[in-house]
């Protein structure tokens, strides 16, 4: 009972308050003894030990550690004064951006299609616009060049005949062959892309073309070497152009278009638009739009695998983003140098057509055919072109394809083909239509003239085995003439004026005063 009643001392009450440390005063000496724990030196002597063993890496890391997550509720902090302050509906800014922010995310939802279903296009575009950004990056400086000096883009002098057209503007030509009185046929040849008026038929002899009796007539397109830009370019402007250009050079019956690689497209337009003046076509590896809807999937597959990634994302950017384009042109053919012409293009070459690239005369005429393309250093007329290639055309292949229209059925149209005598007519382009195509091509792959043949088959396909892009139409004389026999059959020569006419045009003697 006397030790349930005894009251507790000061040393007992402070114990009782605070954590055992296992320290206890032994009595009035005030000297410190140890149960079970460690002493205060032996824990000082412990966490020593312990600061000595951190070592400057780990002091480091947690150094780091705390950097971030102090960057990490700043930027949290950031975002919720941003959001509360600076992007509320009655903000400035947000008034001002919302309504041409809403247009153009419009117009960019479409490239949602592309998304997998399962894909937010909130997380999904992100990722991809830096993928594209790093990988126009490399594209941009991957460039590998010879250790060569690389030539220099000269500038020529004016050297065009020149046509004024009905809207005012200037277009270039050049003539070859045979003159107009004595020419018994007429091709007029529009140029490809980076190319003009020079390059025509590439090599061909002024002797053969007067042993046909041909009279080659090319100019440049519109921004093109030494002809005006148009301000609104179109196929159906292109058709124009070639007819106006036609008539001004006194083509008085019809005349033959030429088409080689890209330019097909503006003999595609001149068949579709002014087919009553084209006596014919010969397309040389004719390009057609590889977007055309109307190819089947075998046909794009077998286009589009030939071809290069660089190329596949040119085509990509003309089809949607032409502006893009510039930064790729002024980089290489507007750089003011001269380079590869598959770097340059950005395509693949079969053997021989690398192999006829190192000539020395191809190179010759490649480069001469580029300076007077970019003479006007203008980079509108190209992006026009690549446009102009992979965009929605206003016509289908398929409306030059020969077909038979007979008068529609009908009670009204009976009396009307009764009384007339109406017949059925053939409609379409009625005119040959042929087409050279080399079977080794990866600029113009094989799988493109497939299409053309089966959508036009009334078309003529004059398929080469082991033949590329530019070995056949360069610097060969043999298969110019092949291509001048097939068009015009045996060579008659010029045409011959009359005694009669010789008379009427010569000119009467000069008498002295």
């Amino acid at each position: 009972m006397e030790e349930v009643g005894r009251s507790k001392s000061w040393t007992e009450e402070l114990a009782s308050l605070v954590e055992d440390t296992g320290i206890r005063y032994t009595g009035g000496d005030h000297t410190v003894s140890s149960l079970s724990t460690p002493s205060f030196e032996s824990k000082t002597v412990l966490e020593g030990d312990r600061m000595e063993s951190e070592s400057f890496k780990d002091q480091m890391k947690g150094f780091v550690k705390a950097w971030g997550e102090i960057a990490i509720e700043l930027g949290k902090g950031c975002k919720a004064v941003v959001l509360q302050s600076v992007l509320t509906d009655d903000s400035y800014i947000v008034k001002k951006v919302r309504g041409p922010s809403r247009v153009v995310a419009r117009k960019l939802s479409v490239l949602n299609d592309f998304l997998p279903e399962d894909r937010d296009p909130v997380l999904a575009w992100p990722v991809i616009l830096s993928v594209f950004l790093i990988a126009l990056s490399v594209i941009s400086v991957n460039f590998k060049y010879d250790n060569a000096p690389v030539p220099l883009v000269q500038v020529h002098p004016p050297s065009a005949r020149r046509i004024l057209l009905p809207d005012g503007r200037n277009m270039s030509y050049l003539e070859q062959g045979v003159s107009a009185d004595r020419a018994r046929y007429s091709l007029v040849a529009p140029h490809s892309f980076l190319s003009s008026r020079l390059a025509g038929i590439p090599g061909i002899k002024s002797s053969l073309l007067e042993e046909f009796g041909v009279r080659l007539v090319t100019y440049d397109l519109p921004g093109f070497g030494e002809s005006d830009v148009h301000p609104n370019r179109t196929l159906h402007s292109s058709a124009l152009d070639l007819l106006h250009l036609a008539e001004a050079v006194k083509i008085d019956n019809k005349f033959w278009v030429l088409g080689y690689s890209s330019a097909a497209m503006h003999a595609w337009a001149a068949l579709k638009y002014i087919p009553g003046k084209i006596a014919g076509a010969a397309l040389i590896a004719p390009m057609v739009n590889p977007y055309d809807p109307g190819m089947t999937r075998e046909e794009k597959l077998g286009t589009w695998e030939k071809w290069t990634r660089r190329r596949k994302l040119m085509y990509y950017l003309a089809r949607r983003f032409p502006r893009f384009l510039r930064f790729f042109y002024r980089r290489t053919f507007l750089s003011g140098k001269h380079g590869p012409i598959d770097k340059w293009l950005s395509f693949s070459l079969s053997e021989k057509d690398k192999a006829l690239t190192e000539d020395p005369v191809f190179k010759e005429l490649w480069q001469r055919d580029v300076e007077e393309s970019i003479r006007q250093e203008n980079v509108k007329p190209f992006l026009e072109e690549a446009a102009l290639q992979v965009s929605n055309w206003p016509f289908s292949l398929t409306d030059l394809q020969v077909q038979r229209k007979c008068p529609e059925k009908g009670l009204f149209h009976w009396f009307n083909f009764m009384s007339s005598e109406a017949e059925c007519e053939l409609v379409g382009f009625l005119e040959p239509i042929h087409i050279w195509q080399g079977m080794e091509d990866l600029v113009v792959p094989s799988s493109m003239t497939d299409y053309v043949a089966r959508v036009l088959p009334s078309a003529i396909v004059h398929k080469l085995p082991n033949e590329g892009h530019f070995w056949y139409w360069y610097l060969c004389d043999e298969c110019h003439r092949t291509i001048l026999s097939t068009l015009f059959g045996e060579p008659q020569g010029p045409i011959e004026a009359s005694l009669e006419e010789e008379d009427q045009n010569e000119e009467p003697p000069i008498l002295p005063n």
